[in-house]
This record gives structure tokens, C-alpha cells and sequence, in this order.
């Protein structure tokens, strides 16, 4: 389960089969309307399905729920929560009621909720596929391929809602023939939370284990 999680924290890095991508004008234009779109909200709250498909025939279903401030992020998922203040990451895992506590040392490769939405400005290609229509509305389909050739996943698909901009789903594709799938389910713009909805309060958390990393 601590997979899933890290899978949606960081989550993109490679490169190999698709060549024909490139840094396509229309893709850039979908993708810079999709990131303003983001950067003009202070904050935002969206509840998603995540789907695992492998190729054993293993599909795993679960759901969860981000807030997102600035640079600051809380995720709940399969019964862990992830707090990010921005300089403090606390794990919270439910069924163990411990919480371990690290210092936050980004990576410039690393992508966490807070950038999911300007990552293809560096380090990727992209293209446009194609525009699709379900329920009555369109979504714009790009894709994006990271220029390192070494690691796992080597392709995100993003599907964005042509009219209001907003982030509908993305899947990760890896070599392996692993494939995840995000989809928003519910989406809060400017939805109002307090800075300290960021920090794990213990005295919340009756008998809870800290287990100190930093």
C-alpha cells in the first residue's frame, strides 16, 4: 500500500518506446492552460479512484482525497495520510497508529502534488492525441514522455477538460506492463483550509507511536 501512495508523490521519470513525441505546440498550449489554471487557485481539494492493472490479471481499487495549499499538501489514501507543510512530511498509517516524521528533501525529479500540474515544463516531451467526449463534455488527450531513458514509468497520459481546464485523470505506464490510473471523481476549487490543516497534531491521536527520522 505505502507503493500507491509514493506512487502518487512521485510519480514520473523515463523514457523509451514512444520516439515519435515531441514538443508539440497544441499539447503545450492544452498543458500551459491546464497549469494557470492550477496556479490561480490558493488552494484546492480533489477526491480520486486510483486503479492498479497488471499483467498477471492482479486490479487493485481504492480511493482517496488530496488537499492541496501553496506548497503544502495533505493525501489520504488506503488508510495512510501524508502531510507535507512544505519543510516537514509526517506518514500517518492507521492500522499501526504510528506516524513517522522526516524532514522534506525534494528532488528536482521528484513530483509531488503541488507540481503535478507544471512537471511537463521540464525534463518531458509531449504530444496531443486526441480530443474524446463523454457525458457531454470534451477532454483534451496529451501525452508525456520523460527524456531519461533509465527509469521505470515511460509514459503519463493526461486527460484535461477542454472547457474549464481542469485535471480530469492521468496514467502511468511502466515497462514492466504495470499501469496506474488517477481519476477525479470530485474537484473543490478555492477550498478554504487553515494552515495548520498541514501538520499532524498527535494529541488528535490517543497512544499513537512517533517514530522520529530527522
Amino acid at each position: 500500500m505505502r507503493k500507491i501512495a509514493s506512487l502518487l508523490i512521485v510519480l514520473f521519470v523515463s523514457l523509451s518506446k514512444v520516439s515519435f513525441a515531441q514538443y508539440d505546440p497544441k499539447a503545450a498550449a492544452i498543458l500551459d492552460a491546464m497549469s494557470s489554471k492550477y496556479k490561480s487557485m490558493p488552494s484546492f481539494k480533489a477526491k480520486f479512484v486510483y486503479t492498479l492493472e497488471a499483467p498477471n490479471n492482479v486490479k487493485e481499487t481504492s480511493e482517496g482525497e488530496i488537499v492541496v495549499k501553496g506548497s503544502k499538501f495533505t493525501l489520504k489514501i488506503d488508510g495512510q495520510e501524508i502531510i507535507n507543510n512544505g519543510s516537514t512530511v509526517w506518514t500517518y498509517i492507521k492500522d499501526a497508529n504510528e506516524v513517522n516524521v522526516s524532514n522534506y528533501e525534494p528532488d528536482e525529479n521528484d513530483l509531488n502534488p503541488t507540481k503535478i500540474y507544471s512537471m511537463y515544463k521540464k525534463g518531458y516531451k509531449y504530444t496531443f492525441l486526441e480530443e474524446k467526449n463523454e457525458n457531454g463534455k470534451t477532454y483534451e488527450v496529451v501525452d508525456l514522455i520523460p527524456e531519461d531513458r533509465k527509469p521505470q514509468i515511460f509514459k503519463v497520459r493526461m486527460e484535461i477538460n477542454k472547457k474549464d481546464k481542469t485535471l480530469k485523470s492521468w496514467k502511468i505506464f511502466e515497462k514492466n506492463g504495470n499501469k496506474y490510473y488517477y481519476t477525479v471523481k470530485e474537484f473543490i476549487p478555492d477550498f478554504k483550509v487553515e494552515d495548520n490543516y498541514f501538520s499532524f497534531d498527535v494529541s488528535k491521536h490517543k497512544g499513537v507511536e512517533v517514530i522520529e527520522l530527522r
